[in-house]
């Protein structure tokens, strides 16, 4: 973590400064972003929103307040990854369950009425990412991500009982959308806003207004979920499991946060065609009746029923997920429940939500901030509607898994078991791939750096920093900043000296007008405002110094011209990056966009397809600040470092 480079600042170093004008702006009615629905998706995209203080963003939300139990509670490695750029992870693990295996139970083959562990498996395949699978109620979630939101210069806190009644664009005006809110009160007001984005669940009234539908099906089965504290006997209860019955249904267990709460799904059997889940009648009592008796012969008696509820499968997406209709620029965005739903037991609702937001976020502020051009959000529909439907396909062949018990106990290997490896990649979130686009390359050089496949997220390695040989994973360096990374893995041989590929390559980037970071840095700016460049050595950390390293990967920043020691690494001896990534001897270039998504694996010495990556996204300006920004210079002679 950096601060205190322009100069020392005590207190909180995550809580930016407090600006009156933008605390004002926020609760004004003429906005930059007016989000509706302070869910996992509403706060995550305020979260990445508040980092950027010329960004003038409210939330409103029905609820009178913040929910405080029940709900999601599952988050996937991927979703780590992601609070990890927040700067938040190491709180969830601290206070989550983590899930290292899952356990698999199955009628009993002697005794049919009874059950017995079919199968037990590692949770997350080893490799997968270097964060864990961790259960925390959504409540807790949602804390964590509003005080990310109240860290901003606004201070920024929901609005709560603020009902939405309509929307309406008028495409000409300044703030295109006027969105109609009525508070607690009965007051009604008016807000106008250039982007509004629908977080308000599967009964979203914006989706709703911009005329998307939900389509798809519903399962006529009605389950039960409860969190509860239990006394039993049952000896995988801190395990995540699939008990099967072969008569009563099937339960799912979810060890809880704390170290005693646990929920469960369970299967209460059919629905009758057109009834709803809330009109059945069911209670509490007989969902824990109903759990009891698939988990016989093993006791099981409940204390105290912390929260339950009854829902219906239904796996259902919209087309799109934004206003535009051809060749139109979108204003009005849906995200999270508001354009896909499905069965919670899978665990991907939350998590997918909050990939949506992060999806949208760095590309609502990379256009209000004047770097792109509104082109860019429409590549938000067009990544997460395939996400939203592979969502969809895989919880359709979960559920099915789930839900055919086995009948008699004798398989070797339970189905679900056999489905639940099969989708490892899946659960744990890391199974997203986008398509070629103008942010995605084609995989034309991929066997550059096989292991950062384009278009998934980036998987991090261990690496050692050059500057104080700590040892670190690279992917941390990516945080939810809205800049891109341009990771230079260097050749065999070269450790960045006069007329190698690292310093030729660091040298154009620094001056060159075809460059980049010369197109897209504004005059002033750091060097590293818009684009972050890394630099991986193959190197012993022990065998160089930060004074070997080309200009700009030691530049100097901010008002006293510090010098930013935190742009180099080596590959770590017991962990090599270069090998675990496939990365070739001739080294790459990896452009990793806001949201952790591989842009592009390009060869270094393509210098053409480098800058036309970038071209595609950025806004260039006139005069880059690259041409003229401060640059580190040895004096000829000596050791010693200058700042010119």
């Amino acid at each position: 973590m950096q601060f205190h480079l322009n100069g020392f600042r005590p207190g909180d170093p995550d809580c930016l400064p407090e600006d009156e004008k933008a605390r004002d702006a926020a609760r004004g009615s003429e906005i930059d972003v007016l989000i509706v629905g302070a869910g996992p998706a509403g706060l995550t995209l305020a979260a990445q929103l508040a980092r950027f203080p010329e960004i003038v963003t409210r939330l409103v939300e029905v609820k009178p307040g913040r929910i405080e139990k029940g709900q999601a509670d599952g988050i996937s490695c991927r979703s780590m990854e992601m609070f990890a750029a927040f700067g938040f992870a190491d709180r969830v693990e601290r206070e989550a369950c983590a899930i290292t295996e899952t356990v698999f139970w199955t009628p009993d083959p002697h005794d049919p009425t009874r059950i017995r562990r079919a199968g037990r498996v590692q949770d997350v395949e080893e490799g997968l990412s270097e964060m864990p699978h961790v259960i925390l109620n959504q409540a807790r979630i949602h804390d964590m991500l509003l005080e990310e939101v109240q860290r901003g210069p606004a201070r920024m806190e929901p609005d709560y009982g603020f009902r939405l009644i309509s929307l309406e664009t008028d495409e000409m005006a300044e703030h295109p959308v006027a969105a109609t809110v009525e508070m607690a009160t009965g007051e009604i007001e008016v807000i106008r806003a250039r982007y509004v984005v629908g977080c308000d669940g599967a009964r979203s009234v914006v989706r709703r207004e911009i005329g998307r539908e939900l389509r798809g099906d519903s399962v006529n089965r009605l389950w039960g979920v409860m969190d509860v504290l239990a006394v039993t006997d049952f000896p995988d209860i801190r395990f995540k499991g699939v008990i099967q019955s072969a008569s009563d249904g099937t339960i799912v267990v979810i060890p809880r946060e704390g170290g005693y709460l646990v929920r469960l799904y369970v299967e209460m059997g059919e629905l009758e065609e057109g009834a709803r889940a809330g009109e059945t009648g069911l209670t509490a009592e007989t969902i824990i009746a109903k759990a009891q008796a698939i988990l016989r012969p093993f006791r099981f008696e409940v204390k105290d029923v912390v929260w339950w509820s009854a829902y219906q499968i239904g796996q259902r997406v919209t087309d799109r997920f934004d206003d535009s209709e051809g060749d139109g620029f979108p204003h009005v965005f849906i995200a999270g429940d508001a354009c896909h739903t499905h069965s919670p037991k899978a665990g991907q609702g939350m998590n997918v939500s909050m990939g949506d937001a992060f999806n949208l976020g760095w590309k609502l502020a990379a256009v209000l901030r004047g770097h792109a051009t509104p082109a860019l959000l429409r590549t938000y529909s067009e990544e997460r509607q395939a996400v939203a439907q592979e969502l969809i396909d895989f919880d359709r062949h979960w559920a099915r898994a789930v839900r055919e018990a086995q009948a008699d106990g004798t398989d070797e290997i339970p189905a679900v078991q056999r489905q639940f490896i099969r989708q490892g990649r899946y659960t744990a979130g890391l199974g997203v791939t986008y398509a070629p686009s103008i942010l995605t390359g084609a995989a034309t050089c991929q066997d550059r750096a096989s292991g950062f496949e384009i278009g998934a997220r980036f998987h991090s390695a261990p690496v050692v920093r050059l500057a104080d040989a700590r040892h670190m994973q690279l992917g941390r360096v990516v945080e939810a900043d809205g800049r891109f990374r341009l990771f230079v893995f260097t050749p065999e041989g070269d450790r960045g000296g006069q007329g190698g590929v690292l310093r030729s390559l660091c040298d154009w980037l620094r001056d060159d007008l075809a460059s980049p970071l010369v197109r897209a840095t504004p005059e002033g700016a750091d060097p590293d405002a818009r684009i972050d460049v890394r630099g991986i050595l193959r190197a012993d950390a022990r065998g160089m110094d930060v004074t070997d390293l080309p200009d700009l990967l030691l530049p100097a920043k901010g008002t006293f011209g510090l010098l930013d020691y935190e742009k180099a690494f080596c590959a770590d001896p017991a962990s090599d990056v270069f090998r675990m990534r496939g990365v070739s001897p001739e080294g790459a270039c990896v452009i990793v966009r806001p949201d952790q998504h591989v842009g592009h694996v390009l060869p270094l010495e393509e210098r053409e397809a480098i800058a036309s990556y970038f071209e595609g996204i950025f806004k260039p300006w006139t005069r880059g600040a690259a041409l003229d920004v401060r640059q580190n210079r040895r004096t000829e002679g000596s050791g010693d470092l200058e700042v010119e």
